[in-house]
């Protein structure tokens, strides 16, 4: 499956597009999802609800269904379609191939964000909109959510927790895919960091298209050398994760068999899809946080407290920490960065 709304494995795979998980080779088979089918079957009830409020206040069918296209609309239903097909219990492994950095660590983070939102207002929401809408359908003359919207929002919210679970949990990691050059390996330094904030577990680092060594002319020989201090940036950066590499081909390998031939010599003997045996970023004791922050710098991380959450940032990227009830009630007695690992102790007594 793939998260990037510029769908392109069918092509890679030489294949038809199929909006059905369709075979495209033995035991492997490939879906590429139909968004405006999934947003009638996940969002039907909000959608109409927006659309048609749309229309009450004058505005005309086409730029109704315009608007109701939300930007990010088509990851969302990726993410769904992802747990849909997880909960048949039909696949060994599911590929996701996600899209360009910046989205996709947008996206990642989204159910968590989603969830500290709704517990905030869906709860006040639902009083208000008890209390408002008669007075709204007087006044405004417009519709206000009834009880079947408000439980699609219900729905997606349970949904994305869901597709949450599911990425962070013990079976699921995430591999990165870089190409030897010094913007890209500085890029994925600070994916790696973002990633781990989220609670996503990375266990594998790929450099794709690396030039061989053997037979190389002058030109050639420039980019083997700066390729060669690249991946020596990337091993000493990345460690301990292991780092696979890809030599840069003859021709671009599309279709089934050159894939193969391209799996063959990225893991050899190897299981590709061994259960990831890192712990996981986040990780809680009696008197303890931990989050993994690996390539951290100090200057970039900043922690606070505001009642019974942490809030973690780190460069451009923020999360919120629900504390357990245990932690919760407890004051902060230390926080430090060292070697990649955010620490946090917490006081033995109960006052914040």
């Amino acid at each position: 499956m793939s998260t990037d709304t510029a769908h392109s494995l069918a092509d890679a795979l030489a294949v038809t597009p199929s909006e059905e998980p369709a075979e495209a080779a033995p035991g492997l088979f490939l879906q590429q999802v139909d968004t405006q089918k999934s947003l009638e079957r996940h969002w039907g009830e909000l959608r109409d609800y927006i659309r048609n409020l749309f229309g009450e206040l004058g505005l005309d069918e086409i730029t109704s269904e315009e608007i109701t296209v939300l930007p990010g609309a088509e990851e969302i239903i990726a993410l769904l379609e992802l747990r849909e097909q997880a909960r048949t219990g039909t696949w060994d492994v599911i590929v996701v191939d996600c899209a360009p950095t910046a989205e996709t660590l947008r996206l990642l983070a989204l159910p968590e964000a989603f969830d500290w939102h709704v517990n905030r207002l869906l709860p006040v929401g639902r009083r208000v909109l008890k209390a408002v809408s008669p007075m709204l359908r007087h006044v405004a003359k417009v519709s206000v959510p009834q009880g079947e919207v408000i439980s699609a929002g219900e729905r997606l919210h349970r949904a994305l927790l869901d597709i949450r679970e599911l990425l962070t949990g013990g079976d699921a990691s995430v591999r990165l895919v870089l190409t030897p050059e010094a913007v890209v390996v500085a890029e994925a330094r600070r994916t790696l960091t973002s990633l781990s904030l989220y609670g996503y577990r990375v266990d594998t680092v790929i450099a794709n298209r690396v030039f061989p060594a053997e037979g190389a002319d002058e030109w050639r020989k420039g980019w083997v050398e700066a390729q060669a201090r690249q991946l020596t940036e990337v091993h000493e950066s990345f460690a301990p994760l292991p780092v696979r590499t890809v030599p840069y081909l003859a021709a671009e390998p599309v279709g089934p068999a050159a894939l193969a031939e391209v799996a063959e010599e990225l893991y050899g003997s190897a299981d590709p899809f061994a259960r990831p045996d890192a712990e996981p970023p986040l990780r809680l004791t009696a008197d303890e946080l931990v989050l993994d922050l690996p390539l951290a710098d100090k200057a970039d991380v900043d922690l606070a407290r505001k009642g019974d959450e942490l809030i973690v940032t780190a460069g451009p990227y923020r999360r919120v920490i629900a504390l357990p009830l245990a932690l919760a009630r407890r004051g902060i007695s230390s926080a430090t960065l060292s070697d990649g690992r955010l620490r946090v102790r917490f006081e033995a007594g109960g006052a914040k």
